[in-house]
C-alpha cells in the first residue's frame, strides 16, 4: 500500500507570565491507492511519522488548553437547558451534558445522566430510558462498577428490543461488549460486538458498524484470534472517515499487533496517532492508555526517561477521570522502572497500582475499610476527649493522673494491637478472595481450552471424510466394473458351452458379494457426505427471500422426487409404491425475511424425505392405511413459523432426545446416515431459530420450525 503524507505542523507560543507553552500541532495525511490486504503504514511513512512523535516528545497540552474545547460545548448545552421549556429537550440536552462530562468528569456525567434518566422515566419515554441506560453502562465501566454497568446495560438492552428500538439495541450490545472487554471475557465481548454488527449493517447503521468492527478487531486480538483481528482492522481502516475521533482505538489495536511482533518503531507511529487523537478531543481515557502504551515502547527501547515521563503522564490523565484501569498501567510500569533506582517510589507506584486493581474486582471490601476507618476515627475522637478530662483533673489530682496517663498508654497499646489484628482478617479475607477468582479465572480458561478442542475436532473430522471419499470411489467403481466383468465371464461361458455348475455358482456368488460391496460402499460414501455436510460452515450467503415460496417449492420439489425419481438417489429417488396425501396452508402474511435459501432449504429436503418415508413405509405395513403429510407456514410474533405434519408410525418418547444427534437414525440399517436432522438442527440454530418435535407412537409427529425475523 502506498501511502501520501502530507502534513502541516503548525505551533503556537502564548506567554502567560514568563512562560510559554507550545499548544497545538496537527497532522493529516490522505490514501493515494489502497491494496485489497495491506492497511498498515509502510516503512517510509512510519519513519517520517516517527520523525513527528519525536518532535512531539515532551510537548503536552496544558490542563487549560485541554478543557478549553470541551467546556465551550458545554457552556452552550448550559445555557440551552436553562432556556429549555420542554421535557423531551430537557432529556436530549441533559443526555449531551452526560456525553461531554464522561471524558472530563464521572460524577458530574452521572449526575446529568440520571437526572435525564428520571425525567424519560417519568414521561414513559422509552428512546430516552433506554439510551441514557447505555450511556451509564459505560461510565460505571470506567468507574469499575462491573456489576452495576452490566446491570444497567442489559435494563437499556431489554428497553430498547421490547420497543423496537434496533439503534439503540445495537448500542446497548456494543456497551455490554464494552465491559466485557473491560472484565477480559473476550468471548462475551466478541458474541455483542457481532450482535451489534449484524443489527447496524441490516439497518445500514454506517458508522456504527464501523465502530463494531473496531471493537471486533480489539477483542479478537486480546482472545489471541489473529487473523480475524486483523481482517476487522483493516475494515476499520477502510471506513476511517466513519471512525473520526474513534481512529485512536483502530490506532491502539494496530500498535499492539506491531508491539507483539516486535516492530516497535511502528507501534510507537500508531501509538502517537491514536493520542494526538486523544489530545484533539480531550479524551482522557485514550490519552492515559496511549501514554502508558508509548511508555511500554521506551521500555523496550531501552529510553528509561522518555518511559518514566510518558507513564507519570497516565497515572496524572487518568487522575483527572478516575481512571482506575489507567492507574493500573501506568502504577505498574512506574514501579518496575523505579524498582531499581529509587525502591521507595516503586514501592509508591505499585501499591497505588495494586490499589486501582483492588478498586476494580473488590469494591466491596473498600466500602468495608472505608467503614472500619470512619469508625476508628470515631473512637479516636472519644480517647481525645478523655485524654483532655484527664488533663483538666491533673491539677487537682497528680497520684491519679499519673496513674490515667499509665492506664491510657496501655490502653493504646491495646488498641494498636486490636487493629492489627483486624488488619490481618481483612488482608485474609482479601488474599481468600483472590485465591477464589483465580481459580474462577483457570476454571474459564478451561472451559474455553475445551472449546477449542470440539472446534479443532470439526476440523479432524472434515479432513478425515475428505481422505476417506477417494478410497471408496475407488471401492464403488472397481465393484461396478468387476459385476459388468463376471457378467461378460458368464456370457462368454455360455457361448463357449462351458456349463460347469460349480464355477457358474462362484461367478453368481462373487457377483452378489461385489453387489454388496457397492451398495455398503454407497452407504459409506453417503455418510462421507453427511460428515462434510455437518462439519461445513452454515453461514451461506443471505439474502430477502419469500417464505412462502421458498416452502412452496422445496415440497414440490421433495414430492415430486419420490413420486417420478426426479432428483435421482439425492432424495430417496423413484419409489413406484408411494402413494401420499399432500396439503398446504400458507399464511399470506407471512412475508419475507432475511435468510439463506440454499440453508433452509435443505433443512426442508430433509424433513420432507423422512416424513414422506414413514407414512410411506406404514403403508407398505398397513395396506388400509391412508398416508398423509401436510406442510402449513403462520406469521407469529417472533417471526415465521414453518411445521411439518405425518400420520406416520410416530417417534419413541425414549429417543426424542437423541434425533438430533449425529449419526442417530430410526432408519433401517443401510437406509439412513443419521445426519439428516443434525444438519437441519445446525442450519437453524445458525440463523437464529428455534426447532422442536411433537410426536406420539402410532399418532404421527409433527416438525416445527421458527425463523426469528431479527436473525
Amino acid at each position: 500500500m502506498k501511502y501520501c503524507l502530507f502534513g502541516v505542523i503548525y505551533f503556537s507560543c502564548r506567554q502567560a507570565g514568563y512562560v510559554f507553552c507550545i499548544v497545538s500541532s496537527a497532522i493529516r495525511f490522505s490514501l493515494i491507492s489502497v491494496q485489497k490486504t495491506d492497511h498498515f503504514l509502510n516503512r517510509r511513512s512510519a519513519s517520517l511519522l516517527l520523525l513527528y512523535s519525536l518532535i512531539l516528545n515532551g510537548t503536552v497540552l496544558s490542563q487549560s488548553e485541554i478543557y478549553r474545547t470541551e467546556h465551550r460545548t458545554i457552556d452552550s448545552l448550559k445555557q440551552q437547558l436553562a432556556l429549555a421549556d420542554d421535557d423531551s429537550e430537557r432529556i436530549m440536552i441533559m443526555d449531551g451534558l452526560g456525553f461531554n462530562y464522561e471524558r472530563l468528569n464521572n460524577d458530574s456525567s452521572l449526575k446529568y445522566s440520571y437526572a435525564a434518566l428520571a425525567l424519560a422515566r417519568k414521561n414513559n419515554f422509552a428512546w430516552g430510558e433506554a439510551r441514557l441506560l447505555a450511556s451509564l453502562t459505560g461510565v460505571l465501566g470506567q468507574q469499575g462498577k462491573f456489576a452495576d454497568a452490566l446491570e444497567v446495560g442489559f435494563q437499556s438492552l431489554k428497553i430498547a428490543e421490547s420497543n423496537h428500538l434496533p439503534h439503540e439495541t445495537a448500542r446497548a450490545n456494543r456497551r455490554l461488549s464494552g465491559i466485557y472487554d473491560e472484565m477480559g471475557n473476550y468471548p462475551k465481548s466478541i458474541e455483542y460486538s457481532l450482535r451489534a454488527l449484524k443489527i447496524d449493517e441490516l439497518h445500514k447503521y454506517e458508522r456504527s458498524a464501523a465502530i463494531d468492527h473496531m471493537s471486533l478487531a480489539g477483542g479478537y486480538y486480546r482472545n489471541n484470534n489473529l487473523d480475524s483481528a486483523i481482517r476487522h482492522l483493516e475494515i476499520s481502516f477502510q471506513r476511517k472517515g466513519l471512525l473520526q475521533n474513534q481512529m485512536s482505538g483502530v490506532y491502539e489495536i494496530a500498535g499492539d499487533i506491531e508491539k507483539d511482533k516486535a516492530n516497535y518503531h511502528q507501534a510507537l507511529v500508531y501509538y502517537w496517532l491514536g493520542y494526538s487523537i486523544s489530545q484533539q478531543i480531550s479524551e482522557f481515557r485514550g490519552l492515559s492508555q496511549f501514554s502508558a502504551a508509548i511508555s511500554s515502547i521506551y521500555v523496550k527501547l531501552g529510553k528509561t526517561d522518555s518511559a518514566r515521563f510518558y507513564a507519570l503522564k497516565g497515572i496524572e490523565y487518568a487522575q483527572q477521570v478516575s481512571f482506575r484501569k489507567g492507574i493500573v498501567l501506568s502504577g505498574t510500569l512506574l514501579s518496575e522502572l523505579y524498582d531499581s533506582i529509587q525502591p521507595a517510589l516503586a514501592l509508591k507506584y505499585f501499591k497505588l497500582a495494586a490499589g486501582a486493581k483492588d478498586s476494580l474486582f473488590g469494591a466491596t471490601h473498600i466500602m468495608t475499610i472505608q467503614n472500619q476507618i470512619s469508625r476508628e476515627q470515631a473512637r479516636q475522637n472519644e480517647l481525645q476527649t478523655a485524654q483532655l478530662s484527664y488533663r483538666n483533673r491533673l491539677k487537682v489530682y497528680s497520684l491519679i493522673a499519673g496513674l490515667a496517663i499509665l492506664f491510657i498508654v496501655v490502653f493504646f497499646l491495646y488498641r494498636n494491637n486490636k487493629q492489627k489484628q483486624i488488619a490481618n482478617i481483612i488482608l485474609g479475607d482479601q488474599k481468600n478472595q483472590i485465591e477464589l477468582t483465580l481459580k474462577e479465572l483457570k476454571s474459564t480458561q478451561s472451559q474455553l481450552i475445551q472449546a477449542e478442542k470440539m472446534a479443532s475436532l470439526g476440523q479432524l473430522t472434515a479432513g478425515i471424510a475428505h481422505e476417506i471419499q477417494n478410497p471408496l470411489n475407488f471401492v464403488n467403481n472397481f465393484s461396478e466394473v468387476s459385476e459388468e466383468m463376471i457378467d461378460d465371464a458368464i456370457g462368454t461361458r455360455q457361448e463357449a458351452g462351458e456349463n460347469s455348475p460349480v464355477v457358474a455358482e462362484l461367478l453368481t456368488d462373487i457377483k452378489q458379494n461385489l453387489h454388496k460391496i457397492n451398495h455398503h460402499g454407497k452407504r459409506a460414501d453417503a455418510i462421507v457426505k453427511g460428515m462434510l455436510q455437518h462439519s461445513r460452515s452454515t453461514t451461506g450467503n443471505r439474502e430477502l427471500t419469500e417464505v412462502n415460496t421458498l416452502v412452496d417449492e422445496y415440497v414440490k420439489l421433495s414430492f415430486n422426487a419420490r413420486l417420478y425419481g426426479a432428483a435421482g438417489q439425492a432424495f430417496g429417488g423413484k419409489d413406484n409404491a408411494f402413494d401420499v396425501k399432500l396439503q398446504t396452508n400458507f399464511d399470506p402474511e407471512a412475508g419475507a425475511m432475511e435468510l439463506s435459501p440454499q440453508e433452509i432449504g435443505r433443512v426442508l429436503l430433509n424433513i420432507l424425505n423422512n416424513a414422506f418415508y414413514t407414512v410411506n413405509d406404514r403403508k407398505k405395513k398397513d395396506p388400509g392405511f391412508s398416508p398423509e403429510v401436510m406442510v402449513q407456514t403462520k406469521k407469529v410474533t417472533n417471526g415465521i413459523e414453518i411445521s411439518v405434519k405425518d400420520n406416520g408410525d410416530g417417534i419413541p418418547e425414549s429417543i426424542k432426545d437423541k434425533i438430533f444427534q449425529p449419526f442417530f437414525t430410526t432408519k433401517p440399517t443401510g437406509q439412513g446416515t443419521g445426519l439428516g436432522l443434525s444438519l437441519a438442527y445446525d442450519i437453524v440454530k445458525a440463523h437464529g431459530g428455534e426447532i422442536t418435535v411433537e410426536s406420539e407412537k402410532g399418532i404421527g409427529s409433527e416438525f416445527t420450525i421458527i425463523l426469528n425475523g431479527n436473525s
